[in-house]
């Protein structure tokens, strides 16, 4: 069933982005429509902000105005997202929504991709890439949606937190 969701972007009121995302995934929650609208999803990019000689990492939406949605095409989950509150319509010549071909979604970074890890939370690992290269920690959570692990690791004499990609630690045998 899942071969047939495709990648669609949907117009939204500036601002409204996640209030439409948020919406469209209370519809699919509350109606069971999971196997028609598989994910929702607003592209973002960090990026550093330096306002007052105080520097912040933010989190800018890619294109401001638009939601992705991967779902299976029907008249049901067309007429749920196209009435959902602050949706203008589907990107697509009149009223026909035309999916993302496969390189467009691969160019919004859209991980389809799933990545696998051998280690799980309580497991010891080393740091492998990044500022803490070389330190030795245990895994505190991981958080596969956002591709995070959180690790305790031993700086100054003292356990702290932090938060790495995934890829930025393996498992100690």
């Amino acid at each position: 069933m899942s071969e047939n969701a495709k990648w669609y972007v949907v117009h939204t009121y500036s601002g409204y982005e996640n209030k439409v995302a948020t919406n469209i995934e209370k519809v699919v929650e509350n109606r069971k429509l999971h196997d028609l609208i598989h994910a929702v999803m607003i592209p973002t990019e960090k990026v550093t902000e330096i306002k007052d000689n105080k520097t912040r990492e933010v989190e800018r939406k890619i294109f401001p105005g638009y939601v992705l949605v991967k779902m299976v095409l029907t008249d049901d989950s067309w007429y749920v997202v196209r009435n959902t509150r602050g949706v203008t319509g589907f990107v697509g010549p009149g009223s026909k929504p035309v999916p993302l071909t496969e390189a467009e979604v691969e160019a919004l970074g859209v991980n389809t991709q799933q990545v696998e890890i051998n280690y799980a939370a309580g497991d010891s690992i080393k740091v492998v890439s990044g500022p803490l290269e070389g330190f030795i920690g245990t895994v505190e959570s991981i958080d596969m949606e956002n591709k995070k692990v959180n690790v305790l690791v031993s700086m100054f004499g003292r356990d702290t937190s932090v938060e790495l990609e995934l890829n930025q630690v393996e498992v100690i045998d």
